[in-house]
């Protein structure tokens, strides 16, 4: 059973939105910045042929129109520089720059307007982009920083919502089934304590004892799942050596189960629900063991440092495709022919929301085993 493709859809919707609106924000800002460009380079143009007038005038010229021209501009920052690059006049500059460094910038990139004065003469005009013109070759990348801030959002609302919802579904999954297994199992204790009486030297007795404390066992923890557990000092050690004796009887002749914590200090604790953490290391053993198809090895490693406890569950099975490290934690997603791709995802909700810790592949090869690494809080 594969993960609905639904929020991968969205996310590749979402993501294709944003590059067009960025692409169409950005051809439409390039193209009304290069108009302005050839606007402000014909300005100039004509400011350059309006200080000659004024240089060159004689006392009977007409100077209104030269003047003016002159006069209007306000926005566009520009320096008149001598025949050696030294700046002799400048406009619309800031207070306070070093004008002949900018002007010097300006010689190496722009090809100046000249300006003849007389036939001995010449001089040279230089000039920056206009402030709203800087600001509109900058507005792709602002916008495209507001896209990319609009795109987080949406997803982080998505991925909340989705979030919500699983928990939603988690929590009536796990009371409705500990609530219809309930009732069965108290019926069946009630027979089983007739059978105990009726014939108390019956063999069998205490298999079926043991199968339905079993069964009370499975229905504590869909209650639990189902509601806030409560965390507490737990001895690690021994929780890990159950769920390998109760694997190991369930498993043939040909799976080796190994517990590796000779480095580990006996009194380990961590911080957890005892219930729920044996699921979850029962979940991972289960795994390995249909991963090896019944024939392998499974090597249990504790480490501890001085906050946390680092339990890696090693195998010999077929491994997992590196695109699938993080899928196999997905709700619904499974690689097997008959599985419901639920323990998995079960598991990472157990120690990331209730133990706060964390679960994930530590590395996997194909063909050659899988290793998950489990992160609980140390009990200090």
């Amino acid at each position: 059973m594969k993960k609905s493709s639904a929020p991968y859809i969205l996310r590749v919707v979402l993501t294709a939105i944003a590059f067009v609106m960025v692409l169409a924000s950005a051809l439409f800002s390039n193209s009304l910045a290069a108009k302005m460009r050839d606007e402000e380079q014909k300005k100039m143009e004509l400011w350059a042929e309006a200080t000659r007038a004024l240089i060159t005038a004689t006392p009977e010229d007409n100077l209104d129109l030269p003047l003016t021209i002159i006069e209007n501009n306000t926005t566009i920052p520009v320096y008149m520089t001598d025949a050696e690059g030294v700046c002799i006049l400048h406009r619309n500059v800031p207070e306070g720059k070093d004008v002949q460094q900018r002007v010097d910038k300006l010689r190496e990139s722009q090809e100046p307007i000249e300006v003849k004065v007389s036939d001995n003469v010449v001089q040279y005009i230089y000039y920056e982009d206009s402030r709203l013109l800087t600001w509109l070759t900058w507005f792709p990348y602002v916008n495209l920083a507001i896209v990319l801030v609009f795109m987080a959002v949406a997803l982080l609302l998505v991925f909340t919502v989705q979030d919500a919802e699983q928990d939603r579904v988690w929590a009536g999954l796990s009371k409705e089934t500990a609530h219809q297994l309930g009732t069965p199992i108290s019926a069946l204790n009630g027979w089983q304590e007739i059978l105990k009486t009726t014939y108390p030297d019956d063999q069998m007795i205490p298999e079926m004892d043991a199968d339905l404390k079993r069964l009370s066992t499975i229905a504590d923890r869909f209650s639990k799942v189902g509601s806030s557990p409560e965390l507490v000092q737990t001895p690690l050690l021994p929780v890990l050596k159950d769920s390998v004796a109760y694997m190991s009887k369930r498993t043939s002749g040909k799976v080796e189960i190994h517990l590796q914590a000779e480095a580990v200090d006996s009194n380990c604790e961590v911080m957890a629900n005892q219930a729920l953490l044996s699921w979850v290391i029962e979940n991972l053993l289960r795994n390995a063991v249909d991963a090896m198809d019944g024939s392998g090895t499974i090597t249990i490693n504790i480490t501890e440092s001085s906050d946390r406890v680092l339990i890696d569950v090693a195998d010999t099975g077929k491994g997992i495709a590196r695109r699938d490290w993080h899928r196999i934690f997905m709700p619904g997603f499974t690689t097997k022919e008959r599985g419901w791709g639920i323990g998995l995802s079960l598991s990472k909700r157990i120690i990331r929301t209730y133990h706060h810790g964390r679960i994930y592949v530590l590395h996997s090869t194909l063909g050659s085993g899988t290793t998950f690494r489990m992160e609980l809080r140390k009990a200090i």
